[in-house]
C-alpha cells in the first residue's frame, strides 16, 4: 500500500539550536555531529532498525508490537529518494533483570542497526539502557512507563535514566496520580494496600501510588513485595486482611496478577474490597478469568479520536483496518498506537540525521538523539508529542477502566469510567 510520503522535518527549536553552532558551510547538515558514529548504508541496501517486545500471549495479540512496527515503516516509505527501512526479526522481551545481558547481546550484535524500538517492559530497560545507548543506539519504548527509566518530572533524572532512551508511553508518576485521585475523589476509599513485585515498572508505580494517595489524605495500610508468579498468598493476603483497606492496588505483571485476585476472590475477606490493577494486565487472558471481573484496571489513555501521525498521515482506525486485513485481528494490546508513533518518530530522527554522500547514506547517530530531544508539538495518533530532557515524549494521558465482563474483554476495554490528563488533572469523565 502505498502512503502519501512525508519529510521529516527539524523543529524550529532545533535548528536554531544547531545551525548557530553548525560550520560555516552551508550544504551542512545541523545534525552531522559524529561524536558517537556513523552508520554507512550502501545503495540499494535497508537502514536497520531493531524491534523488541514481550510475547506473553499465545493468541493472536502476542505479536502486536512488532506488526504494528512493520506497518509503521510501511507506512512511512523511503527515505531520500529510495532508502527503505528494515526492522527484521522481532528479538523477545524476556521482561527480567536475570536476561537483561542477553537481550543486550542480541540488540548490540546488529552493528549496522540505528535505533531500536522497544523493549515492552521496563524491568528490561533497566538493565539494556546503558550498554544500548553508550554504544551509540538510540531506543524509544512505546509501553515502558517506570518513573526509574526518566526522571522525577520535575527536573531529576532517575536511577536509571540514560541518554538517548526515550518513550511514547506515559511515565507512571501521571498514572499512579490518576490512580490515586479515582479512589480517593471518585469511589472514596481512604485506606488501601499495596502489593507489587520489586521489579522496576511494579515497584515504581506503587511508589508513585503511595506517594500521590498519601498527598490526597488517604493511608497506605501495607506497601507488600511478592515475588513474580507465586502462588503461595495466604501469609500476604492475611497481613492484608488483618488491616481491613478499602481497597487493593497490585500493579502486578499478568501472571502474578491473575494468582493474585483469584487468592483475593478466595479468601473471604476482601468481599465489598476495591480492585484496582494496572496496564500490564490489559491482556485477554487476564481479563477472560471469572476472578477479574469488576476490578478496575488504569492504562493509557486509548481514545484516538480522528488524529493522525504526521508523517504518515493515518489515523488509528485507518491503521487499525490495515492491521486487521494482515492479521485477521484488530490490535488489542494497549499500546500499539503508542509503538505506531515511537516507531515513525525513529524514522523522522534518522531522515533528518542523514545524508547521500556518494550514491552511500550517511546517518549520524548522535544527529538522531539530537532531533529526538527537540521535538516538539509533534502530531501522534496518541496525541500531540514533546519530548523532555530526560526521555519522556508521551502524553501522559490515563484511563481507567470498570472490569465488567470477562467473557466480552472488549466491552470492558470501552468501559472507562475515568480520564487524566497532567494538563488538566482536575478533567475527568465517566461514562455509565
Amino acid at each position: 500500500m502505498k502512503i502519501r510520503q512525508r519529510s521529516a522535518a527539524v523543529s524550529v527549536l532545533l535548528v536554531a539550536a544547531l545551525l548557530a553552532s553548525a560550520c560555516s558551510d552551508d550544504d551542512a547538515n545541523p545534525l552531522s555531529d559524529t561524536s558517537l558514529g556513523v552508520v554507512t548504508v550502501k545503495q540499494g541496501d535497508p537502514i536497520r532498525i531493531l524491534k523488541m517486545s514481550l510475547i506473553q500471549d499465545v493468541g493472536p495479540e502476542a505479536l502486536d508490537y512488532a506488526h504494528i512496527v512493520d506497518l509503521a515503516i510501511e507506512d512511512y516509505g523511503p527515505i531520500h529518494g529510495s532508502f527503505t527501512f528494515e526492522a527484521g526479526e522481532m528479538i523477545e522481551d524476556l521482561c527480567d533483570a536475570e536476561h537483561g545481558p542477553q537481550m543486550a547481546e542480541a540488540v548490540l550484535a546488529d552493528r549496522s542497526a540505528v535505533g531500536l524500538i522497544g523493549p515492552s517492559c521496563s524491568a528490561t530497560s533497566a538493565v539494556i539502557s546503558q550498554p544500548v545507548t553508550a554504544a551509540g543506539l538510540a531506543m524509544i519504548s512505546f509501553s515502558n512507563t517506570s518513573p526509574l527509566l526518566t526522571s522525577n518530572l520535575s527536573g531529576t533524572p532517575s536511577e536509571h535514566h540514560q541518554p538517548g532512551y526515550y518513550r511514547t508511553a506515559h511515565n507512571d508518576l501521571h498514572q499512579g496520580e490518576a490512580v490515586s485521585a479515582f479512589l480517593h475523589d471518585r469511589l472514596g476509599p481512604q485506606d488501601v494496600a499495596v502489593v507489587h513485585e520489586g521489579d522496576a515498572y511494579t515497584l515504581g508505580l506503587a511508589q508513585a501510588f503511595r506517594d500521590a494517595f498519601e498527598r490526597h489524605g488517604g493511608t497506605i495500610t501495607n506497601f507488600i513485595e511478592i515475588d513474580s508468579g507465586t502462588t503461595d498468598l495466604d501469609e500476604v493476603l492475611g497481613q492484608l486482611a488483618a488491616e481491613d483497606p478499602d481497597a487493593l492496588f497490585f500493579p502486578l505483571g499478568q501472571e502474578t496478577a491473575a494468582g493474585f485476585v483469584q487468592g483475593v476472590r478466595q479468601h473471604g475477606a476482601f468481599g465489598d474490597t476495591v480492585l484496582v490493577s494496572a496496564d500490564a494486565v490489559l491482556y485477554n487472558t487476564f481479563l477472560g478469568l471469572p476472578s477479574t471481573a469488576g476490578a478496575y484496571i488504569a492504562g493509557p489513555d486509548l481514545d484516538f479520536a480522528n488524529r493522525a501521525n504526521q508523517a504518515t498521515g493515518m489515523n488509528a482506525e485507518q491503521v487499525a483496518e490495515r492491521f486487521t486485513d494482515k492479521t485477521g485481528a484488530p490490535p488489542v494490546r494497549a499500546f500499539w498506537a503508542h509503538a505506531y508513533d515511537a516507531t515513525t518518530l525513529l524514522l523522522d530522527a534518522v531522515a533528518a540525521a542523514s545524508r547521500v554522500e556518494g550514491g552511500d547514506l550517511v546517518i549520524y547517530r548522535a544527529g538522531i538523539r539530537q532531533y529526538l530531544d527537540y521535538v516538539a508539538n509533534y502530531q501522534g495518533i496518541i496525541g500531540e508529542i514533546s519530548c523532555d530532557g530526560f526521555g519522556d515524549c508521551g502524553t501522559g494521558k490515563i484511563s481507567i477502566i470498570e472490569h465488567r465482563d470477562p467473557e466480552n474483554p472488549e466491552a470492558s476495554r470501552q468501559s472507562v469510567v475515568y480520564r487524566f490528563s497532567p494538563q488538566s488533572p482536575a478533567s475527568t469523565e465517566a461514562h455509565e
